[in-house]
């Protein structure tokens, strides 16, 4: 894990996952590749402002990021990590698919309440699905990004396996490892399985069963991720196709909802 692409866009997330970058830059020893995207402006319906207001809209975006790139450039001036910066222009998630193709991570925010257009929620979750590499969605709230204890989020399927093996270069940083499982629901391949393919990079990990209780497993997985012994989680991302995610919630949407700690997505 050695190339990092980090979105940059002047919004309330940009500093936690600038810095949630830069730690896990630092960690691997790799390099930032920043992907500054200009985002064309939503107009539609009673917004539309005609094609001179379209301009100006677009101009401003513009500006705003040009001036974004000075400050961000000057900090990466000063850290100890290399870099290079490319600029793009249009919607975020379609820019990023564009320049993931030799990314090992991409890091943007799971969800911004304070900035609607584009939805990060939905971003994030169309680049697990699109790209190739996993994706590290932060909460906007983060200041650092913590290695010291991992939870995994394991139910035996492909999309769990997919990011477990996506994470060892980071779990193997990790201090503490806890494969989580919740419910009884039958595996082809239980958390014992995970524990097992982990030892083989030397990661040891402990294994925790957590009863539902006939509640929603993603409410389940809040309340650990909640409890502040976790700097991240690892979680398969869609398990289940996108429209029946999509129709009944998901454990993936939940989390890139609402989990209080970042969540590092493979599908």
């Amino acid at each position: 894990m050695k190339n990092i692409l980090l979105l940059v866009h002047d919004d309330a997330g940009q500093e936690a996952r600038f810095q949630a970058a830069l730690d896990i830059g630092r960690a691997v020893e790799g390099h930032l590749s920043c992907l500054d995207v200009t985002v064309i402006p939503a107009l539609v319906g009673a917004d539309y402002v005609g094609d001179a207001g379209f301009g100006m809209l677009l101009d401003d975006e513009r500006e705003r990021e040009a001036a974004n790139r000075t400050k961000i450039g000057a900090r990466l001036a000063h850290e100890d990590l290399p870099w290079d910066w490319a600029d793009a222009t249009g919607q975020i998630a379609h820019c990023l698919e564009n320049a993931c193709a030799l990314a090992d991570l991409i890091v943007v925010n799971r969800q911004l309440d304070a900035f609607p257009l584009p939805d990060m929620r939905t971003v994030a979750g169309e680049l697990v699905l699109h790209c190739h590499a996993p994706v590290l969605a932060v909460p906007d709230t983060l200041k650092r990004f913590d290695l010291d204890s991992a939870l995994v989020a394991w139910d035996g399927s492909h999309a769990s396996a997919a990011a477990l093996r996506a994470a060892v270069p980071l779990l193997r940083l990790t201090r503490r490892v806890t494969i989580v499982e919740v419910g009884s629901r039958a595996s082809e391949w239980p958390a014992e399985d995970a524990a097992t393919y982990l030892s083989r990079y030397d990661i040891r990990a402990g294994i925790e069963r957590l009863e539902s209780r006939d509640r929603p497993v993603a409410e389940v997985l809040l309340d650990k991720a909640a409890g502040g012994t976790f700097g991240y989680m690892v979680m398969g991302g869609f398990g289940h196709r996108r429209f029946v995610e999509t129709l009944l919630g998901g454990v993936t949407r939940t989390m890139l909802a609402k989990s209080p700690i970042p969540v590092f997505l493979a599908h």
